[in-house]
């Protein structure tokens, strides 16, 4: 697919933006089925995109033959209803690696992750970038956070670059993304595509609406996408009273609870995936698994969320 196509696809706000977990069975190998299942669910349900293999789908943890196998499987999946985004990271040489991996199991375009360790300049960034494109077929997507991030000027050079079609802001910083949105606008003809992608990104997609950022990821859909789409689509509508009633009765409950641990961005959204009926395993390390209290406290409020979307209706 060339990259128009796979960004007028993710243009069209039909749906939360699904970033599923990887399924490890009893032995910690990759359970192929039941990640099968788990994307052909999320697609199902009214996922707009899969993002496979990403953070959420634990991407660190997977080796070269893992991650392909999960792409393919996930291409399979979605069956052409919606793209299919892969991860791809680490180093330049190393990116170029996932990126043909991901190109051979059929993706539909790359989430370009920030560079292993490494704390570089504008101008080394930029070439990063720039030479993940140049070697691959796929769009990329640039997800900017950590130790990537990027000055209004760079995201003009990376807009620019042939298969770059968007970024992806995991820093939170609202003034700096209105400098990027404005400056890429003045100098960049065409569209070019920005993603919410901080943690339980709904928490704050009142405020990146208002920037014209309508697309945004949604882990809480792994595991009650019946709350996740009842959510996109009060954004969608501007039912903003029923926004307001997930964001205090669900949404910033979850995030409380999500920041009592480390890891938990991942961990506790696999554990909703196993609450919710699939058995997906648990994460591999370094990251460890939910305190029992934890897992208790989130099933009590998936209960409350999902009563609260039976009252909307």
């Amino acid at each position: 697919m060339t990259p128009a196509p796979l960004a007028a696809r993710l243009g069209i706000p039909s749906g939360p933006l699904f970033f599923p977990v990887t399924a490890y069975g009893p032995d910690g190998s990759v359970d192929l089925e039941t990640y099968r299942l788990h994307v052909r669910g999320g697609v199902e349900a009214g996922a707009a995109a899969v993002f496979a293999c990403c953070g959420t789908g634990e991407f660190h943890a997977l080796t070269p033959e893992e991650f392909e196998a999960c792409v393919r499987v996930a291409v399979e999946a979605a069956d052409g209803r919606v793209p299919v985004v892969a991860g791809a990271g680490y180093g330049t040489g190393l990116a170029v690696r996932w990126a043909a991996l991901a190109e051979r199991a059929g993706a539909d375009g790359l989430l370009a992750m920030p560079p292993y360790l490494v704390r570089a300049g504008q101008t080394g960034l930029v070439r990063h970038y720039r030479e993940l494109a140049a070697a691959t077929s796929l769009p990329v997507i640039v997800y900017q956070r950590d130790n990537a991030l990027f000055t209004p000027e760079s995201v003009v050079e990376l807009a620019r670059t042939e298969g770059i079609v968007g970024l992806k802001d995991g820093h939170g910083d609202l003034d700096h993304m209105q400098r990027i949105v404005s400056a890429v606008r003045t100098e960049v003809p065409g569209e070019f595509l920005y993603f919410n992608g901080l943690p339980t990104a709904e928490q704050t997609q009142l405020a990146y609406r208002a920037l014209g950022i309508t697309l945004y990821s949604s882990a809480v859909f792994c595991f009650v996408p019946e709350i996740a789409l009842a959510c996109h689509r009060a954004l969608h509508t501007g039912d903003r009273a029923t926004v307001d009633r997930l964001l205090d009765g669900f949404y910033r409950p979850f995030v409380e609870l999500r920041d009592r641990g480390r890891g938990y961005a991942v961990s506790l959204v696999k554990a909703g995936v196993r609450l919710r009926g699939l058995d997906v395993g648990e994460v591999r390390p370094p990251l460890d698994e939910p305190a029992g209290d934890h897992v208790r406290q989130l099933a009590q409020l998936i209960e409350r969320g999902l009563a609260l979307i039976e009252e909307t209706k």
